[in-house]
């Protein structure tokens, strides 16, 4: 048994997320969580809601709240959502929590102390309107290369080139909309990430295992230009981590707090503290220190591709530059967009299927599956409601369901709701066997690399089985002249269901569970052993026949989503 510990990229709290942020981090981390656990394997499986910066002041101030107040009332809203899609998280902490505002003070301390944080007399944009400092994004204006009059103080989203806020025309602030704004000095800390560029150049190249999408990404910001940049960790705002040298003062910093992608990787750590401080767990310390225990865990960060540089170069400074023994991480599994219907999710126009929409319309199972079987692994993925429809149809209902039901219904109507006596496999039965120790030996290399996508096929595949040995057989064909190898056929496919269960949990766990209690099936473990597994249900074992499985999305339904979520979401 080994000690795994697996953090999700945090997700923002300024609202709720949509289908394309659920398959890029928190969905196939909970994957991974749920299969290692089945296999016997120690789990720590955290995430948590990333709370700090502008955009969390600014949607407080759009709902009409405190920021402390809205950022609340949100965690429990992504909270309850990640337990309406089945998110086993062994805890789901907050960024704002004491325990990260005391390990974020204490991790610049120590990299202050290691020469690593230098202080910097700057000018930024000063909104006399707003009476604060702006951030590049909450500047528009005209691009002076393009002209596209929404360009923002940091790039022009039409032609991509970067830009400075003094290089935009007629600039304005996006609170306020006010256009007096001034240049004026301000002192902030900037971690030196420069004088660490070697170590983690050399620290991405050993990672030979890594998805090419992880380490491309890294090496570009790595070398690209003039390389890596030392980058700012504190910000002119109200809301956030105080600035602190540890727990003494910062002179100069009075009323900063660091920047929010400095403390929030941080969180993965103190995650780990709440988990603790909330009585779920002991020791936090083993899981993160090497010092205590964490040398034998293997750690595993899931992400989508934007939040690649932050986690492999600047939280990684962050540990590497305090010189104390934190875990680092192992393996970074990273994932490309998934688009939709023809072009991108959007958070702020309100384009796409959101997290609390896909839960009112479909249990979470039928989402888990399609995501993860066309998870954006090696490229970008796109979801359209044709696609959705035809592979929940197929999957599900068609290959897993009706397997299921035309099992239970048939050994119903010609034996009972009991698994039935007589009888003996023979050579179709042991051919199935052998196919099936086949498949399911690559179902689990493919889990244990991580590749969603060959797993969900593999899994397909194992369902599939069933149904061409039942094609071949023909219980219902065989009872009629000879009831007792009917009974073996029928006693097998039986046993198949909590076979099917038990591999197919980590990917639909609601489903899975249903099935094996329709099957009164006390044993849940992994099946190592495709023989014993279909033979765990004794003869005179009883079930019941379980209810619809999956039922087919209709062709009324799907034209009706489509429409509903074009983009007209507030």
């Amino acid at each position: 048994m080994a000690r795994h510990l697996i953090t999700s990229a945090i997700p923002y709290i300024n609202g709720i997320k949509h289908l394309g942020n659920l398959v890029g981090s928190q969905l196939p981390a909970d994957l991974y969580a749920r299969y290692l656990r089945a296999r016997g394997h120690e789990v720590l499986f955290l995430c948590a809601t990333d709370e700090h910066g502008t955009p969390a002041e600014l949607a407080a101030a759009k709902a009409g709240k405190p920021v402390a107040e809205y950022c609340a009332d949100m965690w429990q809203v992504q909270a309850d959502i990640a337990d309406g899609f089945r998110l086993s998280f062994d805890h789901f902490g907050r960024s704002s929590s004491p325990q990260n505002h005391k390990l974020t003070q204490h991790f610049a301390g120590a990299l202050a102390d290691a020469g690593l944080i230098e202080e910097v007399t700057e000018k930024q944009v000063y909104s006399v309107a707003d009476g604060r400092f702006l951030p590049d994004r909450y500047i528009e204006g005209t691009c002076p290369n393009c002209g596209f009059e929404s360009a923002r103080g940091d790039q022009c989203d039409n032609c991509t080139k970067q830009l400075d806020p003094v290089d935009l025309i007629d600039a304005h602030s996006t609170i306020s909309g006010s256009t007096e704004l001034e240049m004026r000095e301000t002192k902030h800390l900037y971690l030196r990430q420069s004088k660490l560029r070697d170590e983690l150049d050399a620290w991405i190249s050993a990672k030979t295992d890594w998805p090419i999408l992880t380490t491309s990404i890294a090496k570009k910001w790595l070398h690209d230009g003039d390389g890596l940049q030392d980058r700012g960790i504190t910000r002119d705002l109200d809301w956030g981590v105080p600035v602190k040298r540890g727990d003494q003062d910062w002179p100069g910093m009075e009323g900063k707090v660091f920047y929010v992608w400095f403390d929030a990787p941080i969180e993965y750590i103190a995650c780990a503290q709440e988990w603790q401080d909330a009585g779920k767990g002991t020791d936090w310390q083993r899981w993160w220190r090497t010092d205590k225990g964490a040398d034998d865990v293997r750690y595993t960060q899931f992400m989508g591709k934007d939040n690649v540089p932050f986690h492999t170069l600047s939280f990684p400074a962050t540990i590497k530059g305090s010189g104390e023994p934190w875990k680092l991480v192992d393996y970074i599994k990273s994932f490309n967009y998934l688009n939709y219907d023809g072009g991108q999710f959007s958070t702020s126009r309100g384009r796409g299927v959101f997290m609390d929409q896909a839960l009112e319309i479909l249990p979470a199972d039928y989402w888990r599956w399609w995501l993860l079987s066309h998870a954006p692994e090696s490229s970008d993925a796109e979801f359209t409601w044709e696609t959705f429809q035809t592979d929940v149809n197929k999957d599900l209902a068609d290959v897993l369901g009706n397997f299921v039901s035309r099992v239970t219904k048939f050994c119903r109507s010609k034996f009972s709701e009991a698994v039935p006596d007589g009888g003996a496999w023979g050579d179709t039965e042991e051919a199935l066997i052998a196919d099936l120790s086949t498949r399911l030996t690559a179902y689990q290399a493919h889990m244990d690399a991580m590749e969603v996508r060959k797993s969900a096929a593999e899994l397909r595949a194992i369902w599939t089985l069933g149904n061409e040995y039942l094609q071949t057989v023909a219980p219902w064909t065989t009872f009629k002249t000879d009831p007792d190898q009917a009974a073996a056929q029928i006693r097998l496919a039986l046993n198949l269901i909590p076979f099917y269960a038990v591999l197919s949990a980590p990917f639909i766990p609601d489903a899975s569970a249903e099935l094996l209690d329709a099957m009164n099936a006390t044993d849940t473990a992994w099946p190592d052993d495709v023989r014993s597994a279909l033979t765990a249900l004794p003869v005179g074992h009883a079930f019941t026949v379980p209810d619809v499985t999956f039922r087919k999305i209709t062709d009324d339904e799907r034209v009706e989503w489509a429409d509903r979520f074009a983009g007209t979401r507030d």
